[in-house]
């Protein structure tokens, strides 16, 4: 219940389907005493030895920002650079810093946004990391397999005519009866050694609310027994985490040719080095002549920091979208022995990184753009980052968490403070490392969000809260007015919206979680809707609706740990107060797991004005309750906000 110590919507297909760019909102109109932005251009058709005008644009980002760099010393009005339609493919992520010049200056901003954003005019234009792949012929040894030379190319992802593509999978545990050993797992049966190419497997673990993968140093055996040899320290790593009993959990193995049956799946040989060959077996109808097969290269696409004193500053991106881009961390020896966004190294615990990430920021602004096909986290803004605004965007189909922010491990120490994270549809995330979430809000102070829609994870919608006991940092945030729903689709012991950690001294400048609607998430095992979980303190829960969860709201109190849940206040919500069996019944709201479960009592908590609803209907009697029916309404984005992110 603790950290480890050491249906889809159409808004979401018609994204993808029109090269995941969604439209911005109408941009504010410059005020009369405003002088006019300077404009800059860039085009697919542009030559970057022209000037950047309308005319003669300029061809790619980078040398767009070799002009703004020119620029921001003498700045005397705003400076936009205007992104025609069309992909960008990245050679290398393009890295700002204010040392170099790329921060706005005199009270005035850098943007980079596409051109038209905010008018009916729009034009689609993609940030992307990723390679076409021509020359596709059918593969002699298997059939149905089409196959593609691709040099020396790497990457854990693949993209066939906008859709990903599915690493094959044995789609179960190993066969037999199956031991962990010291060195990887021992089986009864001979069948683990027919698999080719066992070097390129990897093996995902299960561990209640976390999951993790080792890849496969080699299968031996005879005719009635297999051995299979797993990767160090990635072995080593895993078996410090989760506990030794714990890796008999094995819920699939993936990743060998031998898998290869179901369409839509790919893998990549890399047996002769240098001479890389992928493999794809195609979903009916697909013509490998004329696919269109994206193969993500770079491991981050936009990149910026400051320094202590100098942080990079006052800079826009709008109506962009960042697509194709791989992270390699769990291919190497170490694995991907995991909890939350978290995974473990030699020397110590890491992060999985945003693949636009920004670290000692101020002033940036992320608006109407959508993060789409992505190996790793989708943004991140950290280390020291403070009023920042991430609003109106649209994150989908990525590999891990949508929003990074805050302290981020292995850090302890740091002030995020006054970010906004608002009107953002957040879906389909996880899709590769499920223990995650839609938002990551780890140590911040004065953060706000607000309005966003998160659904379709595998893990929690929002977490709030550091990963480990960080005190004094973390004041006066707020998670307001947020729809949650469709949350641990694959994982338990997460929530809609999870909080765990101090978050103040005192009510006053303590959380708030007040007008939030989280329902229709019942994981059979356990989940919370709102879960306040081992060292919450000073917390106001109100004015929610909760309902549709194994427990409406609840969590582990760590008394023996000296980490107790206390001085939560519940006032004016609306929910079922769902308990699942295994949890006795306090004489207060709740699922509170006792000290025999590894939890204990919850201390001075209150309760006032709640509204039980009818528990065989909370939804329907929500909607007839003005009250509780006027927060589903006001939960979400905006108005003008769903039309643009493309929720009905």
């Amino acid at each position: 219940m603790a950290i480890l110590r050491t249906p889809a919507r159409k808004g979401t297909a018609a994204a993808l389907a029109a090269g995941v760019l969604v439209t911005g909102l109408p941009a504010p109109p410059a005020s009369a005493d405003q002088p006019a932005a300077e404009q800059l251009y860039v085009a697919p058709w542009g030559k970057d030895t022209w000037p950047g005008t309308a005319e003669r644009p300029f061809a790619t980002p980078g040398r767009a920002q070799q002009a703004v760099r020119a620029r921001t010393a003498g700045m005397k009005a705003d400076l936009v650079v205007n992104l025609r339609a069309g992909t960008y493919t990245l050679d290398a992520p393009l890295r700002l810093s204010d040392e170099t010049g790329d921060s706005g200056r005199n009270g005035h901003r850098v943007v980079y946004q596409a051109h038209g954003y905010g008018t009916a005019r729009q034009e689609k234009v993609i940030i992307s990391g990723g390679r076409r792949i021509p020359g596709w012929r059918p593969d002699d040894r298997l059939p149905g397999v089409w196959r593609a030379d691709v040099g020396a190319l790497d990457t854990r992802q693949l993209y066939v005519d906008g859709r990903r593509a599915a690493r094959p999978a044995l789609g179960k545990p190993f066969p037999g009866k199956v031991t962990a050993t010291k060195t990887g797992y021992e089986t009864d049966s001979a069948a683990p050694q027919s698999w080719w190419s066992p070097r390129d497997m990897e093996v995902l673990l299960g561990f209640g609310y976390a999951e993790g993968r080792c890849g496969v140093s080699g299968i031996s055996g005879d005719a009635r027994h297999s051995v299979i040899t797993m990767d160090e320290p990635c072995w080593s790593l895993a078996r410090e985490l989760y506990g030794a009993e714990a890796l008999t959990g094995v819920s699939d193995v993936e990743n060998s040719p031998s898998f290869l049956r179901e369409p839509g799946g790919w893998y990549l040989d890399r047996s002769r080095p240098g001479h890389h060959v992928l493999l794809y077996l195609p979903r009916p109808g697909q013509d490998m002549r004329r696919a269109q097969v994206v193969a993500p290269v770079l491991e981050s696409l936009v990149t910026g920091a400051g320094r202590e004193g100098r942080p990079l500053h006052d800079v826009g991106f709008k109506g962009l979208a960042f697509a194709y881009a791989t992270w390699l961390a769990p291919s190497e020896p170490a694995g991907f022995a995991s909890a939350w966004s978290m995974y473990m190294r030699p020397d110590g615990l890491r992060t999985v990184p945003g693949t636009v990430a920004f670290h000692r920021a101020e002033r940036l602004t992320f608006e109407g753009n959508t993060f789409a096909h992505l190996g790793a986290q989708a943004l991140e803004i950290s280390g020291n980052s403070s009023h920042n605004v991430v609003d109106g965007n649209v994150i989908t189909d990525v590999s891990d968490g949508g929003i990074l922010m805050g302290v981020v491990p292995p850090s302890t120490k740091g002030v995020n403070r006054g970010n906004r994270i608002t009107n953002n549809w957040i879906n389909h995330v996880g899709q590769e490392y499920r223990a995650s979430s839609g938002i990551w809000d780890t140590a911040t102070s004065e953060t706000t969000i607000a309005h966003n829609q998160v659904d379709h994870v595998p893990y929690s919608g929002i977490l709030t809260g550091p990963s480990d006991d960080l005190r004094g940092i973390m004041r006066k945030n707020r998670v307001l007015n947020n729809r949650v729903f469709k949350t641990n689709l694959v994982l338990p012991d997460g929530g809609g919206i999870y909080l765990r950690g101090e978050q103040g001294t005192s009510y006053a400048d303590g959380a708030v979680i007040r007008g939030n609607a989280v329902d229709d998430s019942k994981n059979p095992e356990w989940n919370v809707g709102i879960y306040t979980d081992d060292s919450t303190n000073w917390v106001t829960v109100d004015r929610n609706a909760v309902y549709d969860y194994a427990a409406a709201i609840g969590g582990c109190s760590e008394v023996w740990g000296d980490r107790p849940v206390q001085n939560v206040l519940y006032r004016g919500n609306f929910w079922d107060d769902a308990v699942p069996t295994w949890v006795a019944r306090r004489e207060y709201p709740g699922a509170w797991p006792t000290a025999e479960q590894e939890c204990g009592d919850p201390a001075k908590l209150r309760f006032e004005h709640n509204t039980l609803l009818k528990p065989d209907a909370p939804g329907q009697a929500c909607a007839a309750n003005a009250a509780c029916a006027a927060i589903l309404a006001n939960a979400g984005p905006l108005p003008p906000y769903r039309r643009t992110l493309g929720i009905r």
